[in-house]
């Protein structure tokens, strides 16, 4: 029997004639990821729609129309397609103002995630929700599929001092929500100061148990290293370990978080290293490349590809520290002392963490598997939290 076509929240909204939106003046929090199944974008949906009165668009990291790399800071400017005011998430505003806000009666979420918590898509529409809740407005989620499935749950809980633009909230690194059931979460916990008034839009035909293969839809780049539906699972298995940049991932080359190499390494020691830990849904390959920028940019490299056998079952976040562990054991590369070296430090690895106390574990010597094991208390304790803002 065929899937069920899974219905992105836009579309639904679309379904339903807009009605959510009637009669309300809009702000659009949103970026080339924000489209629909026959890739038409929610700007052009929502600015011609009948009775929808559009009025503003906000740009996350990487601006409305994706065209800033990460990290840079965003301008407000008018946008030359539909003529309105483009305010930037990310720069010296990371959360709406109320002149920003002053003549809206909501703001419509619709971005692309990738179900981590260091994405800081998500940090954005947490803080747009508080600011909403300032100012008295609503703020309407057109829900769309975590591509990491709905079912898994990974990585330590926040520590309140590690709070930042890339960990916001406390939940675990892998979280398992959707914006939307994230949203209800923020909301209901009160994660955010002021919580607000919130409408969800859910989608139609989605299932936890899918990861961004099993929806049928078109992934559109959700920022410049994550190309692919696949992506976001990469991102979560090496992303910790590329914030060191000690070591090369594959950003920079063609294959972004899809890889671990270092100059002078044995291909062929560390993939079977990294296999001998027997990780399920996980293999290793030797790899050689030379990246075009970023770290190590212009050098050979050899190091280990990853590929996912079978992603459901493959310990995403976990694969970070193995790798950490690997490359110490078997390549000489300590990879925290090598950040010390190149004056990277580790204040965005504890940050992206949550906690310094992966970091020291790993430094002590302690075995990754143990590590993995000290997370479980809160990885299940937030899974009981979760339940009251499931949807789907």
């Amino acid at each position: 029997m065929a899937p069920a076509e899974v219905k992105l929240g836009n579309e639904v909204l679309v379904e339903g004639q807009f009605k959510v939106l009637q009669g309300k003046r809009l702000g659009l929090i949103t970026n080339p990821s924000g489209v629909n199944r026959n890739l038409e974008s929610t700007v052009e949906v929502l600015h011609a729609a009948p009775g929808v009165k559009l009025a503003a668009l906000f740009g996350p990291e990487h601006g409305v129309y994706g065209d800033i790399e990460a990290g840079e800071k965003v301008d407000t400017l008018v946008d030359k397609r539909t003529g309105l005011p483009a305010y930037s998430l990310y720069g010296k505003t990371h959360k709406p103002t109320p002149e920003m806000l002053k003549d809206l009666d909501a703001l419509v979420y619709d971005l692309q995630d990738t179900g981590c918590r260091s994405y800081t898509y998500i940090s954005t529409m947490g803080m747009a929700m508080e600011a909403c809740g300032e100012a008295g407005l609503e703020f309407i989620v057109l829900d769309r599929p975590n591509p990491l499935g709905g079912e898994r749950i990974e990585g330590a809980m926040l520590e309140e001092k590690f709070r930042s633009g890339v960990s916001k909230w406390n939940v675990p690194y892998v979280y398992g929500l959707t914006c939307g059931e994230l949203a209800r979460l923020l909301n209901g916990e009160r994660l955010i100061k002021t919580p607000c008034r919130l409408t969800v839009v859910p989608m139609k035909g989605w299932k936890r148990s899918m990861v961004w293969s099993d929806t049928g839809l078109p992934w559109v780049p959700s920022s410049p290293h994550v190309p692919h539906g696949q992506s976001a699972l990469y991102q979560v298995a090496t992303g910790m370990l590329g914030e060191l940049m000690s070591v090369s991932i594959g950003i920079g080359y063609t294959l972004p978080f899809e890889c671990v190499a270092s100059p002078g390494l044995d291909s062929h020691k560390l993939a079977e290293a990294l296999n001998a830990y027997r990780l399920p849904g996980v293999k290793w390959r030797p790899i050689t490349y030379k990246p075009y920028y970023f770290t190590f940019s212009g050098q050979p490299l050899a190091g280990a590809q990853l590929y996912f056998t079978d992603p459901a079952r493959a310990p995403l976040t976990a694969i970070n520290l193995y790798a950490i562990e690997a490359l110490k054991r078997v390549g000489g590369v300590d990879a925290f002392a090598e950040a010390e070296r190149v004056k990277r430090g580790f204040g965005m690895f504890d940050k992206v963490n949550g906690t310094d106390a992966t970091r020291k574990a790993l430094q002590a010597g302690t075995p990754a598997a143990d590590i993995v094991a000290s997370w479980k208390a809160g990885e299940e304790a937030f899974r009981k939290v979760r339940r009251k803002y499931l949807l789907y």
